[in-house]
Order: C-alpha cells, then structure tokens, then sequence
C-alpha cells in the first residue's frame, strides 16, 4: 500500500513539475512598449511647407498607361495580318510557310517522307565532321537551331 502512495505521490510530483517547467518555457515574452510618442511638429516651429500648388516647372511625363488588351489579345493581333478582327487558315499558317518552302525541294506544296528526310540527312552529313556516321556531343551540337535574333547568348561555359 505505502508503494501505491509513494508511486502516487512521485507521478503527481513529476506531472506538477513538468507543468511548472512547460509553462514557464511556453510563456511568450511580452511585448515592448510603444515608443514615447514624437513631439508634434507644426509649421510655427520654423519648418517650411510648400503647397503642391505654389511648385513651379514641369515635374514630368505622365507615366505610361498600361495597355488594356490581355496576353491572348496580343497574340490574336500578332496572327490577324490584316487587322479585320479575324484570323484567316492563310494567316494561321503563314507563320510556319517559309519553314515549310524550305523543306519543300520540288515546289509542289507537299511534303513527301523523302523530301523530309533528305533535309534531315543533310543535317547529319553537315554535323558529322569526321565521317564516321556517329555524332559527338560536340558534333550534334552543330544541329541546334540559330538563336532567336534578340535573345542573349548563353553564358554556359561547356565545351
């Protein structure tokens, strides 16, 4: 029986003390007080105040409005070519027809598998620099495309 209230007595011994402990170590610190208030400043201190009214010169353009048209209303501006509100397939497509010209060998306006596939040869013959029918990472990186004129070069110092 004396073991039960020992054990009793110590169990609510720990549990008060790790309360004391714990609330002692949560408490947040209070905060500052605020600081001591400025004395107010008036103009009968001797300060000058200037009504926006009395400033004399131009203070300058008018900052730049921005525009109203969303991303997509742009970029329907930059396909509509002739600015009718509608985008024609001719319009649509004349983005891609240079591209297109190029792969085209005979001029017919179609593109056949050889036709595409000549030109993708001729890539790899002009990035194959020793012949051998196998690409380097030095050679297949002769056939990336040309950068965007406008765009700045990488800083990448690979080699």
């Amino acid at each position: 029986m004396n073991r039960i209230l020992l054990g009793a007595f110590g169990a609510l011994l720990l549990v008060s003390l790790g309360l004391f402990w714990w609330q002692g170590r949560a408490m947040v610190e209070r905060a500052a007080p605020p600081p001591e208030p400025a004395p107010s400043i008036s103009p009968e201190d001797g300060l000058p105040s200037v009504a926006p009214e009395d400033l004399e010169g131009v203070i300058g353009p008018a900052p730049p409005e921005a525009s109203e048209l969303t991303r997509e209303q742009r970029r329907f501006g930059r396909y509509d070519r002739d600015s009718d509100g509608r985008i024609t397939r001719n319009e649509m497509l004349s983005t891609r027809t240079n591209d297109f010209r190029k792969l085209d060998k005979d001029g017919n306006n179609l593109l056949t598998f050889e036709e595409w596939a000549h030109t993708t040869v001729e890539k790899f013959e002009n990035a194959d620099t020793n012949r051998d029918d196998w690409l380097t990472l030095r050679e297949f990186r002769r056939t990336a495309p040309p950068p965007a004129p406008g765009k700045p070069k990488s800083k990448c110092l690979c080699k």
